[in-house]
C-alpha cells in the first residue's frame, strides 16, 4: 500500500459527537504505552502524524485520519483470510499471468479475428494499482496508572461508544505488548470488541524488543491468555525495524 496522503481530519473527546461514517473505517485500540501511535506513523511512512511522548496515555480523544493511498487490485479482491476473490476469474488477469494464453491471444489477433492483444507491460508481470480512502481511527489508550478512576471511566465509555455506534467500521485491531502476556485492561477491550461485532486483528508490537526465537512462543502465550479461536489473525510488529507493516497493510486492505 502507498500512501498519497494522511491527515488528522476530526477530533472527538468526551461529549463530542461523532463524525458522519463517510467513508470505511479501520480502527486501531490498545493499552497506554503500547507503542499505537508509532505504528500509525509507521503504516501512514509519517514521522509526526500520530503525537508520540515518553509519557503514555497522550491520546485521549479519538482521532480520525483521512487515508488516501494506492494499493494492488490483487489485494483488494482477496478476503480477510487470504484467499483468492472474483480476480481469480477474471479474463484479463488469467491472460497476463499465463504466457500460453497470451501468445493465444495475440495469434488470434494476427489472424484478423479481433481479439484484443495482452498489454507487454501485464504480461510482464505488471501490478495494477487502484485507490483507496478510508478512515484511520486512532481510539484512546486505557489502563493507564496514573490518573483518576473518573478518567479512565470516561476513557471507556469514549470506546465503548464509537464501538456502539451505527458506523462503517470495517475491523478493530487491537495491540498487545509481544513482551507481557494480556492484562485484564486487554482482556476486557477483546471482549468489547467481540461484544460489538467485531472480530479483532491482534498485533503484538515491539517485536524488535525480544530475540526472534522467542517470537512464536511470545505470541502462542498472547493467543492463550485470550483464548482466541482458531484461525484469528496474529501478527508481530515492529515500528523499529518496520517488520511487520506490509502484513498490517494487507490485512487492511482485505477488509475495505
Amino acid at each position: 500500500m502507498k500512501i498519497r496522503s494522511a491527515e488528522l481530519k476530526t477530533v472527538c473527546g468526551y461529549t463530542s459527537t461523532l463524525p458522519q461514517p463517510m467513508l470505511p473505517e479501520i480502527a486501531f485500540a490498545g493499552r497506554s504505552n503500547v507503542g499505537k501511535s508509532s505504528l500509525i506513523n509507521s503504516l501512514m511512512q509519517r514521522k509526526r502524524l500520530a503525537r508520540v511522548g515518553e509519557t503514555p496515555g497522550k491520546t485521549r480523544t479519538i482521532n480520525f485520519y483521512e487515508v488516501d493511498a494506492l494499493a494492488p487490485r490483487e489485494a483488494m479482491m482477496q478476503d480477510p483470510d487470504g484467499e483468492a476473490g472474483d480476480l481469480a476469474a477474471r479474463p484479463d488477469t488469467a491472460a497476463g499471468d499465463n504466457d500460453q494464453g497470451a501468445r493465444k491471444d495475440a495469434a488470434a489477433g494476427d489472424s484478423g479475428q479481433g481479439a484484443e492483444l495482452v498489454p507487454a507491460k501485464a504480461a510482464r508481470g505488471y501490478v495494477e494499482e487502484v485507490p483507496v480512502r478510508f478512515h484511520l481511527v486512532d481510539l484512546p489508550g486505557y489502563g493507564y496508572a496514573n490518573v483518576s478512576v473518573a478518567e479512565k471511566q470516561r476513557w471507556g465509555k469514549m470506546i465503548e461508544r464509537y464501538l456502539r455506534d451505527e458506523r462503517n467500521l470495517r475491523a478493530v485491531f487491537l495491540l498487545m505488548d509481544i513482551r507481557h502476556e494480556p492484562n485484564a485492561n486487554d482482556r476486557q477491550m477483546y471482549d468489547w470488541i467481540l461484544k460489538s461485532g467485531h472480530t479483532p486483528v491482534l498485533i503484538a508490537t515491539k517485536a524488535d524488543k525480544i530475540k526472534r526465537s522467542k517470537v512464536s512462543g511470545q505470541l502462542k502465550v498472547i493467543r492463550q491468555a485470550l483464548n482466541t479461536p482458531k484461525g484469528s489473525i496474529l501478527l508481530p510488529f515492529s515500528a523499529l525495524d518496520g517488520s511487520g507493516r506490509e502484513a498490517v497493510c494487507a490485512q487492511i486492505l482485505r477488509l475495505m
